[in-house]
């Protein structure tokens, strides 16, 4: 989902990339899964070379572990002391976005974040958890990018992908929402104490 809410045309290598973290997130890939390149570009119908690329991607993003001679699986889970790790790292990153963005969010960025928190409710009823996994990535990359544009989002990215392997809440939380608007809620009324707290608590 594009952060600025607006149509965007995805490369294929894009749309392969995307697929494929689909089907990571679905668990469709679990963990430790080796992906053939031969088999993967006949089913996306194109050479070895773009989706080489597409594996190069995904390795960078944490969801991918690539070895000499070996090829590219699924990522490992983490064991918990490293989740535990990840979280603290992605809370301090976010909470210093929170900082960042302080009270410039305009009346257009409120509603582009009300828009994917609707479009979050309509994954969840739809019981489509890789999409709620995925909008759910789009509302925290939305600050993201207003706080520190791609640069900090190049360095928070990889962190909450990875953490992505290990999550299971979202497929069974009924409070998913209710956590994302609270910050939001907290970021309208200006907040960013509350907001960061809000943050705090939904990332776990």
């Amino acid at each position: 989902m594009d952060t600025s809410r607006t149509t965007k045309i995805l490369s294929v290598k894009d749309q392969i990339a995307e697929q494929l973290r689909t089907d990571i997130i679905s668990g469709a890939f679990p963990p430790n899964t080796k992906l053939n390149e031969t088999e993967l570009a006949n089913r996306f119908g194109l050479s070895r070379g773009p989706i080489r690329d597409v594996i190069l991607q995904l390795t960078k993003e944490g969801l991918l572990i690539s070895k000499n001679n070996c090829g590219a699986s699924v990522n490992s889970v983490l064991d918990p002391s490293m989740q535990k790790l990840m979280i603290k790292l992605r809370r301090e990153i976010e909470v210093f976005a929170i900082e960042q963005i302080n009270d410039s969010l305009t009346e257009l960025d409120i509603r582009d974040l009300e828009a994917i928190l609707a479009d979050l409710q309509k994954a969840l009823d739809a019981e489509d958890y890789a999409e709620v996994t995925k909008i759910d990535i789009s509302f925290h990359r939305y600050l993201i990018n207003k706080a520190g544009g791609d640069e900090l989002v190049n360095i928070w990215y990889p962190y909450v992908m990875r953490m992505r392997l290990n999550y299971k809440r979202i497929s069974s939380s009924l409070q998913c929402v209710d956590e994302h608007s609270r910050i939001l809620e907290a970021l309208k009324a200006g907040d960013m104490k509350l907001a960061s707290k809000a943050v705090k608590a939904n990332i776990k």
